[in-house]
């Protein structure tokens, strides 16, 4: 191993040849299967190109994220390789591997293309690679002696120990329990056969819950049973409960490697058995009322899906109207295609007339034992409030939320999983908020920033139509209504729920719109807002909002500078056309005196970036390549806006932007035709660098003026 920590290479052929002999003898599975799918391949060339909604969306449509191409490539190694730190994070908070002792994991970290990519790689390997269904399979052992609240419904009795157990739990796991229960719902009481060693039947237990398999069986002198013995008890009660492979289990526990491939084949094949029997029992025994009836419903204890305890979800107010009223026109709904909420301007007024329907609410029958997954319900099923309490019938909890997302936060609860779209994202959030989900939290933000990012440029700008038409011809305007986004009641939702990463999201989304927001009185007081969050405000406080956009407007903007080190040539190009321009007007002056006025139009000079001397281009490169790899121009320091260049072959006056062009719509038309860009003012600038430049210092001074106007100090 190198001094970094890094295998060699002998190394790394080694234990490639070592894993694929192994896994050619069928006896260890392939991390990284080939996959050939359409699926795949968008999600290789997503990584590629760094579109991180469209990795969302086939990471959503359960696309093997650890599988590699033709070439052997992984999605997490093509991101890394080219770059796209968010598609990393992205990635592999989607349970993508990067373990430092697989062929894999070490050609990842060969290929990031940075340090910072590299250390997010590292940190994941040593901190966060973690099995993602852990957290459900150690609450499911942890209810085997758990004693408050009470949860159980059902106890096994042996010759030496008592069990309290679940029959829901049961019933999901082993059919010998599933058939047994349905026949006799009420039973309360169960004795395996005294033959069987009571050691042997708490192994069979704890793999039912989704423990894992000791290495010591608990056999030997003073126990009354040799290993043998209860390795034999163990494959007679894994026959009688229909339970497969669990002697195998224990039989591999000395190889480590395949110990844990075991483990978590089994783990897996235990979430998809309880999320079955809660999707056709729980999900499919839920009933709709009307919300003015609900609180009468009636559900006995002893029924036939082992339920403790009713959650209600009553519907929003907005889906009181009739389902005519609402499909004829999608641009009614209260969100986008994207499914973040709309402004509510853009949505038209109801019409008082409206037949309207009794609103409707939902009541799933649920299991205390899985609800208290939450803290919410922990404390509320621990302390002596109402719910807590024993009734003929179950309790009613009612929760404040949509049905929709209530079903979605079951599902996790039940089966660790969490699989929803934009358009309830941010109802999810909230929900998750309440009942202290915080994995829920986090995935619903992570929806949020990666499918509601859009693209990463700028909007069109009014006053510059030809900015408004993107290089394939069609408009920008027509990219999926991005310009409907309430980003303001993202924000908001994030500073209520406490969500940095939604923080920094939506800094980065009016960042990159930012000429579309700064003049909007809402945006206005969403600053005011953000400046209110200070307790005891003192003026040399910053606001949070305005230092992240400058950060992101930074960024924007660096995107393009930082391969050609255009931050430390200005100031030496701002001397030189000075210096140019003062020479052009004392020419202009004498000849104005001696010849009179001339008739012939003076030639145009537009700033540009990139046209100045051999020399200087050549101190450019060098400036570039001085600074570090990861590192783009700082854009902190307000630089003035360049001033055109004088070309030595032309002939004539040279001025500025505008000062030449009058109204002429010719010369406008000649100059844009070729190459000019407009800027945010409305002038043009020579190419596409030196509008980037002077558009970075108009935002900056719109900031300033914002600032100014709203009386703040930041």
């Amino acid at each position: 191993m190198s001094a970094n920590g890094l295998l060699r290479k002998d190394q790394l052929e080694l234990s490639l040849h070592d894993e694929k002999k192994l896994i050619e003898e069928g006896i260890l599975k392939e991390d990284n299967p080939l996959d050939f799918s359409f699926n795949f391949q968008k999600l290789c060339d997503a990584c590629r190109r760094g579109d991180l909604r469209l990795c969302q969306e086939m990471i959503q449509e359960g696309t093997n994220i650890n599988a590699k191409d033709q070439y052997d490539y992984t999605p997490l190694i093509l991101a890394s390789l080219c770059g796209h730190y968010e598609v990393v994070q992205l990635l592999l908070e989607s349970g993508a591997l990067c373990e430092r002792d697989t062929f894999q994991g070490e050609r990842c970290l060969y290929n990031a293309l940075n340090d910072r990519i590299r250390n997010l790689l590292l940190q994941y390997d040593y901190s966060k690679t973690t099995d993602p269904l852990q957290p459900l399979a150690s609450h499911l052992v942890s209810l085997l002696t758990r004693d408050h609240p009470k949860t159980h419904d059902i106890t096994v009795v042996t010759p030496t120990e008592s069990f309290r157990l679940h029959k829901f739990i049961l019933s999901a796991r082993s059919p010998y329990f599933k058939s047994k229960l349905s026949q006799a719902p009420d039973t309360k009481l169960w004795k395996p056969a005294p033959t069987i060693p009571p050691q042997s039947f708490a192994i069979a237990l704890k793999h039912l819950y989704l423990g894992e398999v000791p290495r010591d069986l608990g056999g030997g002198p003073g126990t009354g049973f040799t290993d043998s013995a209860i390795l034999a008890g163990v494959d007679r009660i894994s026959k009688h409960l229909e339970i497969h492979n669990l002697s195998q289990l224990i039989l591999d526990s000395n190889d480590r490697r395949l110990a844990r491939q075991r483990r978590q084949d089994e783990v897996q094949r235990g979430r998809d058995q309880l999320e079955q029997w809660f999707r056709e029992n729980v999900l499919k025994h839920a009933i709709e009322v009307e919300t003015s009836r609900a609180g009468h419903v009636k559900w006995d204890r002893d029924n036939g899906i082992f339920a403790d305890v009713l959650l209600r979800a009553d519907e929003d107010e907005v889906d009181e109207e009739t389902a005519a009223d609402r499909q004829p026109q999608q641009s009614q709904s209260g969100t986008n295609a994207l499914g973040i909420p709309l402004d509510q301007k853009s949505n038209p007024s109801r019409s008082p007339s409206r037949s309207r329907k009794p609103r409707k609410s939902k009541i799933y029958p649920c299991h205390k034992a899985m609800l208290i997954r939450s803290e919410f319900f922990m404390t509320m099923f621990e302390s002596s409030f109402r719910e807590a309490q024993d009734t003929p019938h179950l309790q009613i909890v009612p929760i404040d939320c949509s049905p929709e997302v209530l079903g979605i936060i079951l599902t996790f609860l039940y089966a660790e999983k969490a699989d929803f779209g934009l358009d309830i994202a941010v109802d999810v959030l909230f929900a998750a908020d309440m009942l202290f989900l915080e994995k829920v939290k986090a995935k619903a933000a992570l929806v949020i920033s990666s499918l509601g990012s859009g693209t990463a440029m700028a909007m069109p700008n009014a006053s510059s139509p030809e900015m408004a038409t993107t290089e394939n011809g069609t408009n920008a305007d027509d990219s999926g209504g991005d310009e409907d986004l309430d980003i303001y009641e993202i924000l908001r939702a994030a500073w209520l729920t406490r969500v940095q990463r939604l923080e920094e999201f939506a800094a980065r989304y009016i960042a990159y719109r930012l000429e579309s927001y700064i003049d909007d009185p809402d945006f206005a007081e969403l600053v005011k807002e953000s400046a209110g969050r200070i307790s005891a405000r003192q003026e040399t406080d910053s606001i949070e909002l305005l230092d992240d956009i400058r950060y992101y407007l930074s960024e924007r903007f660096r995107l393009r500078f930082e391969d050609s080190g255009l931050e430390d040539v200005m100031d030496e190009e701002q001397a030189m056309m000075a210096q140019a321009l003062s020479q052009s007007d004392g020419e202009v002056q004498t000849n104005g005196h001696a010849g009179g006025e001339s008739t012939t139009a003076p030639a145009v000079s537009l700033p540009q970036w990139g046209s100045q001397p051999a020399a200087a281009q050549a101190d450019s490169r060098k400036a570039a390549q001085q600074l570090p790899d990861d590192e783009g121009v700082d854009m902190s320091t307000p630089t003035p806006a360049p001033a055109p260049l004088v070309d030595s072959a032309a002939a004539g006056l040279v001025g500025g932007p505008a000062s030449n062009l009058g109204t002429d719509p010719d010369s406008v038309e000649a100059l844009l035709q070729s190459g000019a860009v407009r800027t945010l003012d409305g002038e043009l600038a020579g190419d596409e660098f030196a509008a980037d430049a002077i558009n970075y210092q108009i935002l900056l001074a719109k900031i300033d003026r914002l600032l100014e106007r709203l009386k703040l100090d930041a």
